[in-house]
């Protein structure tokens, strides 16, 4: 077998891993994102300003996983264009 098929199936299974791995890390992330937002409305001895900062900490996180995705969806198209070039 060919080194190039055997390196892009290799490619193809660990995006197929990491997608399996973030969509798990996704579910998680919704779970605990609505824990939290129960928690808060419920939390009447917590300040506005730690409520605010609470909910700012998830907005950044999920915009930083949001970014951290796009860039694995360019680097994994950006490996298969150069296996698909090559054959």
């Amino acid at each position: 077998m060919d080194q190039k098929v055997i390196a892009k199936q290799m490619m193809q299974f660990g995006k197929t891993a990491i997608d399996n791995s973030f969509k798990a890390m996704s579910m998680v992330y919704e779970q605990n994102e609505k824990i939290v937002g129960v928690f808060l409305e419920q939390a009447t001895g917590l300040p506005e300003d730690g409520k605010k900062a609470i909910k700012d900490w998830m907005a950044t996180y999920k915009s930083g996983c949001e970014n951290f995705r796009s860039l694995l969806d360019d680097s994994y198209a950006k490996v298969d264009s150069f296996f698909s070039n090559a054959q």
